[in-house]
């Protein structure tokens, strides 16, 4: 059974696939439970961009992906695995390891990235 003494390393494992992209976006935020990314200024909106986020809730940690949310299409192609682990519209949650899901959320997120520049918000 899962326990919060494994959310560090949850933790950890899914801030590596945001880090990828630190040199591209802005870190708003970085500490041992929250780890946040804008990305580039919107002249639409007057403000950056939210673009992901790492934050270790008290039963789970999430996994922000704000281009899903912008962007539906973007999880036209995912797994029912993944999709399970969908809170909202740009939320998953995990309770564990799962260096599959792990993997696919990075393509994801890959993703995003490439539509956010195609879009000009970096």
């Amino acid at each position: 059974m899962p326990t919060q003494s494994d959310f560090p390393l949850i933790f950890t494992q899914l801030k590596k696939i945001l880090q990828k992209y630190a040199k591209r976006l802005t870190v708003t935020t970085d500490t041992p439970t929250n780890y946040y990314l804008d990305a580039g200024y919107s002249e639409k909106y007057q403000r950056p961009i939210f673009f992901g986020a790492v934050t270790v809730r008290k039963n789970y940690v999430s996994y922000h992906l704000m281009p899903v949310y912008m962007f539906p299409e973007l999880l036209t192609d995912i797994s029912p695995a993944l999709k399970k682990r969908m809170q909202g519209k740009s939320c998953f949650n995990f309770r564990t390891v799962d260096k599959a899901l792990f993997a696919e959320l990075a393509q994801l997120t890959r993703k995003s990235v490439e539509r956010v520049r195609r879009e000009k918000l970096l």
